[in-house]
C-alpha cells in the first residue's frame, strides 16, 4: 500500500508542475520588422501588447531571453517598455531563402514567475543584387544550326526572396538571337542563321532583374563564337590550265 501511495504522489506533482508551466507561459506576443533595421529601432511596446504595468518591470527584473540559447536580438527598455533592436538582423544569414523567417525570443518576468514568448517576423529588404555565376559566358555553335535552335544559359541567383528575387531577363538587341524564359529555364534561341564567312563571333549582353522598387539587376557577357560548316565547294582562281612536257 505505502508503494501505491508514492506513485500516486508522483503522478500529482507531475500534474502540478504541467499546470503550473501553463501558468507560467501566460501569453505569446508578435512583430513585424524589416531586416537591417537600425540598432536602437524600436519594435513595438510589449508592456501595452500584454498589458503590464510599466512601473514594475524593474522590480520584477524583466529582461529577454531566447527560447533557444540562440542570439538576442532585441531588449526591453525598462522605463518605457519598449522592445528595441539590439543586433544586427540579417535575413538571408538566419534564414536563407525559406519563404518566412521568424526569431523565438522571450520575457521573462520574476516574483512570479511569468514568460511571454515574441515571435519576430523577418521581412525582407531588397539588399542583395541578381548575380550569375561567371563574369562571361563563351558558347561554341555551328554555322549550319538551324532557325530555332536553342542553347541553355545558367540562371541568375539572388539571395532575396519573394518580389525581391529574380523576377525577369532581357537580352540587349541582336541581328541573330532572342530570348525564351520559362521559369527559372534560361535559353538562347537563333532566330536568324549564322554565316562564319560574314561573322565568325558575336558578343551579346544578358540582364536579369528583380522585382524590388528600386529593382536591382546584374549582368552577364556571352561570347558566341560560330564554327565552320563544310558549306564551301573548292573553287579554282583560274577558268583554264596549260600543262607543258
Amino acid at each position: 500500500m505505502a508503494l501505491k501511495r508514492k506513485r500516486s504522489v508522483s503522478q500529482t506533482g507531475i500534474v502540478a508542475f504541467f499546470v503550473f508551466w501553463m501558468h507560467f507561459a501566460i501569453g505569446d506576443v508578435s512583430y513585424s520588422l524589416p531586416e537591417e533595421i537600425k540598432r536602437g529601432s524600436v519594435i513595438g511596446n510589449i508592456v501595452k501588447d500584454i498589458g503590464l504595468a510599466t512601473g514594475k518591470l524593474s522590480l520584477r527584473k524583466a529582461r529577454i531571453d531566447t527560447e533557444d540559447n540562440s542570439k538576442r536580438y532585441c531588449d526591453i527598455n525598462l522605463s518605457t517598455g519598449d522592445l528595441i533592436v539590439s543586433e544586427r538582423i540579417d535575413r538571408e544569414a538566419l534564414c536563407g531563402d525559406k519563404a518566412s523567417c521568424v526569431m523565438k525570443q522571450e520575457l521573462v518576468l520574476e516574483s512570479p514567475m511569468e514568460l511571454h514568448r515574441i515571435s519576430l517576423h523577418v521581412q525582407d529588404v531588397n539588399d542583395n543584387s541578381p548575380l550569375f555565376n561567371e563574369d562571361l559566358v563563351k558558347i561554341e555553335i555551328q554555322e549550319s544550326a538551324d532557325r530555332g535552335a536553342r542553347f541553355l544559359i545558367e540562371e541568375a541567383r539572388d539571395a532575396d526572396v519573394g518580389q525581391n528575387s529574380v523576377q525577369r531577363y532581357s537580352l540587349r538587341e541582336n541581328e541573330h538571337f532572342k530570348l525564351s524564359v520559362d521559369g527559372n529555364t534560361v535559353e538562347l534561341v537563333l532566330d536568324k542563321e549564322l554565316d562564319r564567312e560574314n561573322k565568325e563571333a558575336i558578343n551579346l549582353i544578358l540582364t536579369a532583374m528583380d522585382g524590388g522598387s528600386p529593382p536591382k539587376s546584374g549582368t552577364v557577357g556571352i561570347h558566341v563564337t560560330v564554327l565552320d560548316a563544310n558549306d564551301n565547294a573548292p573553287v579554282f582562281t583560274h577558268t583554264s590550265f596549260c600543262t607543258t612536257k
